[in-house]
């Protein structure tokens, strides 16, 4: 049996769901102008590395087909194509600062972010909706779901390429 990728760390990560259960100074490196959701995922994390590592270890240069299905398919997010040092898994990469970086896309009907931080020895990941229209409050909610679950393994297997990459060297 193969040992789920994420080592164990699961059980220390912590969550929290709705904008009002986020930092403010998190919230506030959102690009959008409302939240209408909001989830934050926190990992304790030893190993040296920046956000955009980590981002590219969650998610890749370019989106996997499961994350092409969700992102374009059932979102109708709008990706970039190819690798770019512009962008992360076909998210554009709108802003960054000190131990930040912020992922940004759109489809017609609602807008997104992806945050991540590393800051004090933990690596967060932080997701902001607004809905541009009625039917991301229909899609999203069920949709939602499915993303809480699967966030845990994409910290998972992104702390074990980060973790690989600091033993090599």
């Amino acid at each position: 049996m193969t040992p789920h990728p994420d080592n164990g760390r699961a059980a220390a990560m912590s969550s929290a769901v709705g904008a009002q259960n986020i930092p403010v100074s998190l919230r506030a490196l959102s690009s959008l102008p409302d939240i209408d959701y909001a989830d934050l995922f926190t990992l304790p994390a030893d190993a040296v590395a920046t956000p955009e590592q980590w981002a590219r270890a969650m998610f890749g240069d370019v989106p996997s087909p499961g994350e092409r299905f969700i992102w374009r398919g059932l979102l109708g997010l709008r990706l970039s194509h190819g690798r770019s040092p512009d962008t992360v898994a076909g998210w554009r990469i709108s802003g960054r600062g000190d131990g930040w970086i912020r992922l940004e896309t759109a489809s017609w009907f609602l807008n997104a972010n992806l945050l991540v931080q590393v800051s004090g020895g933990r690596v967060s990941l932080a997701t902001f909706l607004h809905y541009d229209r009625l039917l991301g409050r229909l899609v999203w909610p069920p949709l939602s779901a499915v993303h809480r679950r699967l966030v845990p393994r994409v910290f998972g297997v992104a702390a074990a390429k980060i973790d690989r990459h600091v033993t090599r060297g």
